[in-house]
């Protein structure tokens, strides 16, 4: 017996009507969470790489700035749905604050919603239908170049004579670490088979990657 076109799945016909879905919230939880203590992580490599940067050390957070926008285009790209790579930042920043006791504190808040917003911009510029690699590129670049004015107001950095290195040091991590790496981190979600039931499994054409056939 045939099943009538209106029986739809629930998950089906909450994105019909563009409504997020249980499954979706919990995956956008557990990206954030998950890239919240990545985000530690590389907080501890900053502080390494600042030692080993001598008197230069003070650049070393533009190095690995791009590292802290990861979660928002793998959202993003995975999930397809506006507003959740900003809502993937902010929950990694909490992870931070209140798990693992960033020196930050709260105004990580702040930072975090700046970069989700930069990151997201040129997905939705598309209409959150090309997922490329100068998307990402172009995400990751502004995600670092947007939240650069709000930390250099925060850390006193106008009027210095290397304000502008930091800001281009800043965007060029931002589109390596925080765009094309994020490309790649989807790509490798994609080919292990665990995002096949979101929206980034129903890839179109122009950024689809080619999957092994099991026989």
């Amino acid at each position: 017996m045939s099943t009538p076109a209106s029986s739809a799945t629930p998950h089906a016909d909450d994105r019909a009507q563009g409504r997020i879905t249980l499954r979706e919230i919990v995956l956008i939880v557990v990206l954030g969470v998950v890239f919240g203590f990545l985000y530690w992580v590389f907080v501890q490599a900053w502080n390494l790489l600042a030692i080993a940067m001598g008197p230069a050390g003070d650049l070393a957070q533009h190095v690995l700035s791009g590292s802290w926008l990861l979660v928002a285009p793998v959202a993003l790209a995975v999930l397809r749905r506006p507003g959740v790579g900003i809502l993937a930042e902010i929950l990694a920043a909490v992870v931070e604050v209140v798990f693992l006791g960033s020196p930050v504190g709260p105004m990580l808040l702040i930072s975090a919603t700046l970069q989700g917003l930069g990151s997201e911009i040129p997905f939705a510029l598309t209409g959150y239908r090309r997922f490329t690699w100068g998307v990402f590129a172009a995400s990751g670049a502004l995600g670092a170049g947007l939240v650069f004015f709000w930390t250099a107001f925060r850390m006193g950095w106008y009027g210095q004579d290397i304000l502008v290195l930091r800001l281009v040091m800043q965007v060029i991590s931002g589109l390596v670490l925080g765009g094309l790496l994020a490309k790649v981190l989807v790509r490798g979600l994609e080919r292990t088979g665990v995002v096949s039931d979101f929206p980034v499994g129903a890839r179109s054409p122009a950024d689809a990657t080619p999957r092994r056939r099991v026989h």
